[in-house]
């Protein structure tokens, strides 16, 4: 008989019923240290008091009107993104899938007003996530994410990822965007060189096509940098957020130049929750926080601490992992062991992280962890690596 819930979920069977700072506690009262943050969501930990303080004051004061009227908590975060970002102009959605939906619109849309309506395909790669919905498992393009769901929304060509030589000769005449994630989460945490977002730049520029970047895993701080383009030092024209953004409310974000953004006028896009008082409320206290001076600096020391940490590891365990990568608190454990059996192991140790393709463990701690978390986390690491040691 099917369950109640959909079953599209492999679920652990662990019900957590409560969470604190970098910690999950279990229905029997086990204690679970989380370095998988709801896959990167609570970017400031659980129940963080700043945001819990956000929210039940807008909760008790209004919850919803609809995008009919004015939203003076939207403003507000539309305002620091604008601030603080390339952007000229935000679109508030409710997640990542959503926010892949409006950047694939706009993007063609900006071609059809230019007077180019055959602009429509976006250039993408193997490896790449970009949410569940139907734009979303085209442009990812992967047998996993489209089996059985086909037909698929045409017009998104698909390249190796890495495969420099192959991107330019792939430029049409019907080419509207390149969309790519500046590091790979789903993917396996496989970071862009900035040489080779550097190089997308370019050539978009020399094509009149944009540069669509998700960053929807690798945004708002996860990196060390507000948003992880901005270690290539370049910027796009479409950006896609969320994750987090919301620090654990479901919040996501289209944000995009006046250019880039010229077809998007009154009717041609909507959202009935996105930008609500009770999310932006949310959203404009995260902002606040991670573009607190020293705020990114501190996840930056964090990072080094965890890194080396797991350097150590896999020095220790070479049976069991082959490498680090990844950057600023985005971090993968390349495994030689299943990485299905590593996750395993460090829920035994109750200690959670995130699988990923090409044999990664993902580890996406809150960005204010503290320094003793990490250390705990490397022990039970550590321990579960023994676990699985012949």
């Amino acid at each position: 008989m099917i369950p109640s819930i959909l079953p599209t979920y492999n679920r652990a069977k662990l019900n957590f019923v409560k969470g604190e700072g970098s910690w999950l506690i279990e229905a029997d009262g086990r204690r679970f240290l989380d370095l998988g943050a709801g896959i990167a969501v609570n970017a400031l930990g659980h129940a963080a008091p700043e945001l819990v303080e956000a929210l039940t004051e807008q909760a008790g004061q209004l919850w919803h009107t609809s995008n009919l009227y004015g939203i003076p908590q939207q403003e507000r975060l539309a305002d620091l993104l604008v601030e603080h970002t390339f952007a000229d102009t935000c679109f508030f959605t409710n997640s990542g899938t959503e926010s892949c939906e409006l950047a694939v619109k706009m993007a063609r849309k900006y071609h059809f007003e230019k007077g180019h309506p055959e602009k429509v395909d976006i250039i993408c790669f193997e490896g790449s996530f970009h949410g569940r919905s139907s734009a979303a498992i085209a442009a990812a393009g992967s047998e996993k994410m489209t089996r059985g769901f086909g037909p698929l929304l045409p017009g998104f060509v698909h390249l190796a990822f890495g495969d420099h030589d192959a991107i330019a000769p792939a430029i049409t005449e019907r080419t509207a965007a390149i969309m790519v994630e500046p590091v790979q989460g789903e993917g396996g945490i496989r970071p862009l060189p900035d040489a080779c977002l550097k190089g997308l730049r370019d050539l978009c520029d020399s094509h009149d096509i944009l540069l669509i970047l998700d960053e929807v895993q690798c945004g708002v701080g996860r990196t060390g940098k507000l948003f992880a383009h901005e270690w290539a030092g370049i910027a796009p024209d479409i950006m896609m957020v969320a994750k987090g953004i919301g620090g654990g409310f479901p919040l996501g974000a289209v944000l995009a130049t006046e250019e880039a953004a010229r077809g998007m006028t009154a009717g041609t896009h909507g959202s009935t929750y996105g930008g609500n008082p009770l999310g932006c409320a949310v959203g404009a206290r995260v902002m606040e926080i991670v573009t607190d001076a020293g705020f990114l600096a501190d996840v930056n020391r964090k990072a080094g601490r965890l890194r080396q940490g797991l350097e150590a590891l896999v020095a220790s365990h070479p049976e069991v992992f082959d490498h680090v990568r990844g950057q600023g608190l985005m971090l993968g454990l390349v495994c030689r062991a299943p990485n299905t059996e590593v996750v395993s192991a460090a829920m035994a140790e109750e200690l959670l992280t995130v699988g990923a393709a090409d044999n990664t463990v993902r580890l996406l701690p809150a960005l204010n962890i503290p320094d003793a978390d990490i250390d705990e986390a490397l022990r039970r690491l550590d321990q579960a690596a023994a676990s699985l040691t012949p």
